[in-house]
């Protein structure tokens, strides 16, 4: 069978890198953000023109500092949504298979356990941005959107939250089973087990510090972060 044409926007991003690593029998190209700018269409249609793909896997955009999102609205704006709404219209128009990075931060984060049926309510200006993305994502039917928790191995931060349930996993641990996803449609929540942050961070970082997001943020910081990945943990035994 001819391997398919896969391109992840992002290509010199965080998870890109990673998944870069892993051996598989598609083609997959890395354009950055020089060679595909998902804030021009222009840029998009020329570069997807020229490699005819089959499938595209958006990476890119805007994430860390948080506080960019509440400084530099303008930015979080043109590129996780506008950003998003370009590559949604691309693919609508060229018929081509589109996989969204999203965030389990699109949930509100009070109850836990979220299935993709839950009501989304986001929690902070960067998740209402990929909410966002979202929206034009789901005009979209050739679609599948990834609400995913996870983060850079060994845990980046210095300190990690004691009260936060969530199930943050490694970009490690999931690269090796995106494969395993593409041609699915809809929404599926994508993470690891639940468990406390502190907890997940100390297994890779014995210095990590503990602190209380109730203490530090507030009684209204939203503590029950985590979801329900029973979708997610079938697709991948497979």
């Amino acid at each position: 069978m001819k391997p398919k044409k896969i391109v992840m926007t992002g290509g010199s991003g965080r998870f890109a890198q990673i998944f870069k690593k892993i051996k598989n029998k598609e083609k997959f190209y890395y354009p950055s953000k020089k060679v595909l700018n998902i804030k021009n269409l222009d840029s998009i249609e020329k570069y997807i023109k020229k490699i005819k793909p089959d499938y595209i896997i958006h990476c890119a955009a805007l994430s860390r500092p948080m506080n960019i999102h509440d400084k530099n609205i303008e930015e979080s704006i043109s590129t996780n949504i506008i950003g998003t709404s370009n590559i949604v219209k691309v693919c609508s128009k060229k018929k081509i298979k589109l996989i969204y990075f999203s965030t389990n931060y699109v949930y509100p984060g009070t109850k836990g356990n979220y299935s993709e049926n839950d009501p989304v309510l986001p929690i902070n200006n960067y998740a209402l941005s990929k909410m966002g993305g979202e929206c034009a994502v789901q005009m979209y039917k050739n679609s599948l959107i990834l609400r995913i928790c996870m983060t850079e191995k060994p845990f980046i931060h210095k300190k990690a939250f004691t009260d936060v349930v969530t199930n943050f996993m490694y970009h490690e641990d999931f690269a090796e089973n995106l494969l395993k996803l593409i041609n699915k449609r809809g929404i599926i929540n994508v993470g690891g087990p639940k468990q406390i942050i502190y907890n997940f961070a100390k297994k890779t970082n014995q210095k990590i510090k503990a602190i209380s997001a109730k203490k530090m943020l507030g009684k209204k910081f939203p503590l029950k972060q985590s979801m329900n990945i029973k979708k997610y943990s079938e697709i991948i035994k497979n």
